[in-house]
């Protein structure tokens, strides 16, 4: 299973305020056949001091230029955290991870949210610009993985279906189901494993299920609105009844698009919920009761069928839809919305920038950057003295974490610019938010 996104929302488009005008009153001047024409008063005129009060007309109160939407910093650190524990878990493979963090829940949920907020707008615009922030890194992960797989034999003879072959590839274009890829392919010795291509597709049902959660969000607003229990809960009534067989469909594209949207669509209908203030309007004690009930029945779930390394909540969706639903409910509860950093996280403000960032990069070249890096990690075996006093440290799993991240960060320098292109923003190399000028606080005068 894949995870992130994650996604930055794009500007409102706001007019610059222009205060009220006032035409100062004209009078006409008594005419005399004898006297010259008189001027009229100019406006260029000295004015009367801003404090001067006129008793012919009503004082009206200046108003502040209004501000851009001002990004929430904890809802970057939740995309954060959720990135870094996606790469670690595929690299580590470790059960519990899920548990601890439910990355892709927390990851639609935010998604879900910032929807919510661009639909503000017109529908077909907001539709439109999250496709092409979504494409367009797409494609250019496919320029690169379509290419070395058709160089290492990929063809449409390959699945013996040469008319599916071409069809299944413009999913390359526009995910509307899985992108298709070769299986069985032979790597570049000791530098990129064995069936890289499956690895390097692992995200892509991110990106289809993401797609369909865009398409239908005006459809899932408009529901919510009108019956937002219902809603939020109907995906995971969804996920019930193929859990349980009461719903079984043919083939592999449509069951595995609705597992996925049955799975992680409350969290996107959450997002949306906290955006449309559906939470705040809760009592204070409604969410804390049901959450942890909903989380700790999705836990009750997975330990009845088996809960362990390789059997975790990626291989049990309606456990995954439970156990995210009630976690991603507590976080949104609990969050505090912060304009700027708290003390204490200010110093990783450019790292949780450069993430958010990079959201959509990362997610979708981490998992090659994980492949590449285990396979150039174990040639280190092949040094005599690596093996004879440091096997511990090639044992290790850290180091090959690092040196994952080191690889990751290169292909946000390469690869990166995409999502700039996207925002139609300026591309950058390394969007860490260093360029930003940001206020400094006020220090105390010094007395002499």
């Amino acid at each position: 299973m894949g995870t992130p996104p994650p996604y930055e929302p794009s500007p409102l488009e706001r007019s610059p305020f222009e205060p009220p005008s006032f035409e100062p009153p004209s009078f006409e001047p008594p005419s005399h056949p004898r006297s010259a024409p008189q001027k009229v008063l100019d406006v260029a005129a000295p004015a009367l001091p801003s404090d001067a009060a006129d008793p012919a007309r009503p004082t009206v109160p200046e108003q502040p230029p209004k501000k851009g939407p001002v990004r929430d910093r904890y809802f970057d650190l939740l995309r954060a955290l959720a990135l870094f524990r996606v790469v670690l878990y595929h690299l580590t493979g470790w059960a519990w991870l899920p548990l601890v963090f439910p990355s892709m829940g927390v990851m639609f949920a935010l998604a879900g949210n910032l929807m919510a907020r661009s639909l503000k707008r017109p529908a077909a615009q907001v539709i439109k610009s999250r496709i092409r922030r979504l494409v367009l890194p797409l494609w250019v992960l496919g320029a690169v993985g379509v290419t070395g797989m058709v160089l290492q034999g990929w063809s449409p003879d390959s699945e013996g279906h040469p008319g599916w072959w071409w069809l299944h590839l413009t999913y390359w274009i526009l995910p509307l189901s899985d992108p298709p890829y070769a299986e069985g392919l032979p790597g570049i010795h000791g530098y990129l494993g064995e069936n890289w291509a499956v690895d390097l597709a692992g995200p892509l049902w991110y990106l289809r299920a993401y797609l369909w959660y865009v398409l239908l969000s005006p459809l899932l607003l408009k529901a919510l609105r009108a019956l937002p229990v219902a809603t939020l809960l109907a995906p995971v009534a969804l996920s019930a009844a193929f859990q349980f067989g009461y719903i079984t469909l043919p083939g592999e594209r449509i069951p595995s698009a609705l597992t996925d949207f049955s799975t992680f669509g409350a969290c996107w209908i959450l997002g949306m919920a906290h955006q449309e203030g559906v939470l705040k309007r809760l009592p204070g004690y409604v969410v804390p009761s049901v959450a942890p009930a909903i989380a700790l029945l999705g836990l009750w779930y997975a330990t009845k069928h088996g809960f362990s390394q390789g059997n975790d909540l990626d291989t049990m969706p309606f456990a995954q839809a439970l156990w995210s639903l009630g976690t991603v409910m507590i976080l949104l509860h609990v969050s505090p919305s912060w304009s700027e950093w708290p003390r204490r996280l200010r110093r990783w403000d450019r790292v949780i920038t450069l993430l958010n960032a990079r959201a959509v990069t990362i997610y979708l070249w981490h998992n090659t950057c994980v492949v590449v890096a285990v396979t150039i990690w174990d040639r280190l075996w092949n040094i005599d003295v690596m093996w004879q006093h440091f096997s511990w440290l090639l044992e290790s799993q850290w180091p090959v974490l690092v040196f994952t991240w080191v690889l990751i960060c290169s292909c946000v320098v390469w690869f990166g610019w995409a999502e700039d292109l996207a925002a139609k923003r300026k591309p950058q190399l390394w969007p860490d938010g260093a360029q930003i000028t940001r206020p400094k606080p006020r220090r105390a005068a010094h007395r002499g």
